[in-house]
């Protein structure tokens, strides 16, 4: 097992108690702000969001850094991935 990351994030996004699809539009329109490198963390209640979150990095070229439990919610550590070219 990896020691979690302890530098503090760049940003923190507390999604809980919001439904699909809230939490992953957020959190793209919040990566999308953030510099490529940045790491977000994002905590949401939704369990839906154990597929989609790591779904939206995967397709959009972030690296999920870690996914965990806590407390009542799901928390991601995701680094922004480098820009994508338009078209």
């Amino acid at each position: 097992m990896t020691a979690p990351d302890t530098s503090a994030p760049d940003q923190h996004l507390d999604l809980k108690g919001l439904k699909c699809p809230l939490p992953v539009l957020r959190s793209r329109k919040v990566l999308a702000g953030l510099k490529p490198g940045a790491v977000l963390v994002v905590e949401a209640s939704d369990p839906m969001s154990v597929i989609d979150i790591p779904h939206m990095c995967n397709e959009d070229g972030h690296a999920l850094l870690a996914q965990e439990k806590h407390d009542d919610a799901l928390r991601f550590t995701i680094r922004r991935g480098a820009q994508k070219n338009a078209g």
